[in-house]
């Protein structure tokens, strides 16, 4: 069996330029009746750099003031009198400005030990291998717990004979220098590390300093003097019991210090020690030793950029025990002190662009996402993409033109941002390499734009997708700020965990804003530039994977977009080439490929009780299958769509093996009741629904595999405007007919002619946006885009609507005119319309065609009696009943009220010569007041047809 081939078109396929030159119209036209929105997203980006300028100023502003330099201070003139002259400098500074001025001679520092707090020292645990070497838990409340060291190696009494001489005693040291003071004995700390510019943390706390003693004389107190530029510092000195602990396997050594540290198990309580040394490769003849030891102390602050300076008091302690080995006693390695390098004055610049870029720029780039996303679920939503595709739009020049708009619009959003921010001075942008930032930007924004048009295949409804994609925004930015920056920062936390984290595009977005602020904040403060491409090099940069994971990412989600957006499409029923997905069946013609692959899904059967009126037109099918050519523009071969159970419902039979045939220059009406299946054979003829068996041919192309070229030559009015609200009905149309190929001077006289045939032309209407439209209007409107362009086939799904009289016999006029060479499917519930506009009708009812034929054949076919009508006295009722019954025997009274009688009489029972004269002959016998005789209408037809087919539940 060969199809039936395609008729000639009458003009030129659209091309993919002129598809895309249409959509771009319409899109740049659109965006401009949003330009206040428009205007606004680009310009946001100047608000916020705005902003930061003005923060930046405050900042710098504070940061200069008097009381953030290097201080002043009022001197005594000298002159007797309570004059001073104010003198600026370090000596009349407070300790917390130190850092900002200038100090050609640091300050000299006795080397300390690390000591825990007296609260936190190593005491007798039941667990513990030292339990028995260590005192009872009840020193921590005197204060007199000792301080103790781990010590280990191969040989136990060469270790234990060094650690014997890591602490001496001291004489009183209030008399002497500090240095002096605390250069022969092992002073220590259990004051934290910290940034103190300069100033040894133990010195300015409240916390006393400590000497380590093998035995602590009872109250020992003393106090050394300490002279910083003209501050004085004082501080207590107390004695603590240094005590030296064996261990025999090395490897106990890391489980001690880490199972007593008090953050390690917060449910036990805290075991610390100042450190533990190895002396597994020393001997007589070497000297090699491994010192374990606490550098997790940290201040408020959070910096612990001096907590190295603990560690050479315990490196020159060991030393110093190593040498009287080998020397005897006496001899020593003097730790006299350490000092930081000299510095000039300095004044504090934060660059606050750098240091918030990564969470300020995060969401600040991600803002359009929304945006774009929206937009995207909104054309969905409002089924726009379904009634552009129904018009011939393909997909090639949808995504072209969707993918560069957002393209352009993002990149204006963000070069608007850079130059903007660059031109106020922002170091985020001006330390780093622009053209590394260009890239990245490129990058991000394009995978940006891919993962909405993904995204958006997951949603359906705007206000849903719009609240989502504002949490994904700022929370991507908040836990990028508050959770991923923690572990970019954690060097022991796994890199290739990091990669993982950064798939996510937030995340990715979030680490290369961080880098780049990071070697901003660093240029600014040194002096020099930011990044540049060969800092991708470094360890510690992460942006190269970051670009490298954000472009394959970007083409993966644009592949993944393109297919789910294929796959939606065979869900909405959109039907596509099958060439796309399965190549194969090249020798069946399109029909029989679909009844061999439907009889082997379909095997349900149910009982046919077709009327000769059905079974004729389906013979008509099949022969019209059978033959090479044909003029009928519409085949539908046994049609066939079955809702699958859902919810516990049984399957819902739709519509139940359709055959109909429509040549050119036909409009034909479906009739039925809500529920009949009218609009789901609609749905599947414009591509909206797939069939579950059968097909249909347009003008010889298959409405399975061929729906692409279908549109170009398909109307569609459907049962809802599908409507641009900011659009006008000028601009609706004029889109539509480019989608059908029109150009120039007939694209301008084809639209005019379609707004003057359904009077949207006169009075500026055709110029109004859709949105201000009355309810007529738009159906007006719809009506006119379904005839633009001369489409061969035209599907009309209610058309009259909510329209007035006036303009619903306007509405027949326009839709009489367009029938001429094109076939029209109409379905409604006017009976009136049927009749007026549609050559045959076809009543559907429970999914199944009752019957078709032109409105004169169904009424002399399906309406076989008079209505017969007569008004007279009460009295004179029994008169008129003797009356009918001599006209018609078998006639059946249907009303009878105050003297209206009515009856139906059927026709071959009755001649109107002999009803006209039996009146006549009445009137001389009693009065008539009034009375006639009605042919059967269309709507007796119809639910006669109706009544009868639910009657005899034939629906499986």
């Amino acid at each position: 069996m060969e199809p039936a081939s395609p008729s000639p078109p009458h003009r030129a396929a659209t091309s993919f330029a002129t598809q895309a030159n249409a959509l771009l119209r319409k899109n740049l036209t659109f965006q401009k009746r949003n330009l206040v929105t428009n205007v606004g997203i680009i310009s946001f980006p100047v608000f916020l750099c705005v902003l930061l300028v003005v923060l930046q100023g405050f900042i710098d502003r504070e940061l200069g003031s008097s009381h953030n330099r290097c201080g002043c201070g009022c001197v005594d003139s000298g002159a007797g009198n309570s004059s001073c002259r104010r003198v600026c400098g370090i000596q009349y500074s407070s300790l917390d400005q130190v850092g900002r001025c200038s100090i050609p001679s640091p300050p000299r520092w006795p080397a300390l030990l690390q000591l825990p707090r007296p609260e936190y020292r190593a005491t007798r645990m039941p667990e513990s291998s030292l339990s028995t070497a260590l005192p009872d838990e009840s020193c921590r409340s005197t204060g007199s717990c000792p301080a103790t060291l781990l010590i280990t190696g191969r040989n136990r009494t060469f270790a234990q004979s060094l650690a014997g001489n890591f602490f001496t005693g001291a004489a009183s040291m209030s008399s002497l220098n500090y240095l002096d003071a605390l250069l022969t004995v092992a002073p220590g700390t259990d004051t934290p590390t910290g940034y103190s510019q300069f100033i040894e943390p133990a010195f300015v706390s409240d916390r006393p300093l400590y000497i380590v003693q093998p035995q602590c004389r009872s109250n020992f107190i003393d106090s050394v003097a300490v002279e910083f530029e003209s501050i004085t510092l004082k501080k207590d000195l107390k004695c603590v019991q240094g005590l030296s602990l064996w261990l025999d396997d090395p490897s106990e050594v890391n489980n001690q210090l880490f199972n007593g540290y008090r953050q390690a198990n917060a449910d036990r309580k805290s075991n610390e020690f100042i450190a533990a040394f190895d002396f597994s490769s020393t001997n007589e003849n070497s000297f090699s030793v491994n010192i374990w030891y606490n550098s997790t102390y940290e201040n408020n602050t959070g910096f612990m950029p001096e907590a190295l300076l603990r560690v050479p008091r315990s490196v020159n302690m060991v030393s110093n025990a190593y040498l009287n080995f080998l020397k005897g006693n006496g001899t020593r390695m003097q730790l006299e002190f350490v000092k930081e390098m000299p510095k000039p004055e300095t004044t504090v610049s934060i660059d606050f662009s750098s240091i918030l870029g990564a969470l300020f720029f995060t969401w600040v780039l991600q803002l359009l996402f929304p945006v774009i996303l929206t937009y995207l679920v909104y054309e969905k939503q409002q089924r726009l993409k379904l009634m552009m595709k129904m018009h011939g739009l393909k997909d090639g020049p949808y995504w072209f033109i969707s993918y560069a708009y957002f393209f352009a619009l993002s990149s204006a959003y963000t070069i608007c941002f850079v130059i903007f921010g660059s031109l106020i001075g922002l170091k985020f942008f001006r330390l780093n390499e622009y053209s590394l930032q260009f890239v990245f930007y490129f990058i991000y924004i394009n995978l940006q734009i891919a993962m909405a048009f993904l995204v958006a295949s997951l949603f359906s409804d705007v206000k849903t997708t719009t609240v989502t994609a504002y949490i994904y925004v700022f929370g991507s930015g908040l836990l990028g700020e508050f959770f991923f920056r923690l572990l970019v920062q954690d060097d022991t936390f796994p890199r290739s965990w990091i990669l993982v984290l950064e798939l996510l595009p937030g995340f990715s977005l979030y680490r290369g804003l961080y880098e780049l602020g990071q070697y901003a904040s660093n240029g600014n403060l040194t002096g020099t530039s930011g990044m540049h491409w060969e800092n991708l090099g470094d360890s510690v940069n992460g942006m190269k994977d970051v670009l490298l994971i954000t472009a394959i990412e970007w083409l993966v989600f644009l592949l993944l977009a393109y297919t789910l957006d294929r796959l939606s499409s065979f869900r909405n029923g959109i039907r596509r080439n099958t060439k796309f997905y399965l190549r194969c069946f090249h020798s069946k013609s399109p029909l029989s490929s679909t009844k061999s692959k439907n009889e082997g899904q379909d095997s349900r059967v149910f009982i046919e009780t077709d009327r000769p009126d059905v079974s004729e037109e389906r013979r008509v099918v099949e022969q019209l299958l059978a033959e090479s050519s044909s003029s009928h523009a519409i085949i539908c071969d046994s049609l066939k769509k079955v809702y699958p159970a859902r919810d516990g419902n049984p399957e819902k039979f739709a519509v139940r093996g359709l055959s109909l045939a429509i040549p050119r220059g036909e409009c034909f009406g479906m009739l039925g009741p809500n529920g009949a299946g009218k609009t789901s054979f609609i749905n599947m003829m414009t591509g909206l629904l797939s069939p579950t068996s059968g097909t249909a041919l347009i003008h010889g192309l298959n409405i399975r595999s061929n729906m692409d070229e279908i549109y170009s030559s398909m109307g569609v009015c459907p049962q809802h405007d599908l409507l641009w609200e900011t659009l006008t009905g000028r601009e609706h149309l004029l889109f539509y007919a480019r989608l059908k190929n029109l150009k120039g001077a007939a694209l301008l006289q084809a639209v005019q002619e379609s707004l003057k045939s359904v009077n949207l032309f006169h009075g500026g209407v055709a110029d109004k946006q859709a949105g201000k439209y009355s309810g007529g209007m738009k159906r007006r409107l719809s009506v006119a885009i379904s005839l633009i362009g001369d489409p061969k086939v035209v599907y009309m799904d209610e058309p009259s609507t909510g329209l007035d009289p006036v303009s619903r016999n306007n509405l027949w006029n326009v839709v009489k005119n367009a029938k001429k060479d094109r076939a029209i499917i109409l379905t409604t519930h006017s009976m009136e319309e049927a009749e007026v506009l549609c050559d045959r009708l076809g009543v559907f009812v429970g999914g199944s065609l009752q019957c078709v034929g032109n409105p004169k054949e169904l009424k002399a076919r399906y309406g076989g009696s008079y209505v017969f009508t007569m008004t007279t006295s009460p009295n004179a009722r029994e008169e008129v009943e003797i009356l009918v019954r001599a006209l018609s025997p078998s006639a059946h009274k249907i009303y009878d009220i105050s003297g209206t009688q009515k009856y139906e009489m059927p026709k071959h029972e009755v001649r109107i010569a002999n009803v006209f004269r039996a009146v006549e002959n009445a009137k001389t016998r009693f009065t008539i007041q009034a009375w006639g005789l009605a042919d059967t209408t269309l709507e007796d037809v119809f639910i006669k047809v109706a009544k009868e087919a639910q009657s005899l539940d034939n629906i499986p």
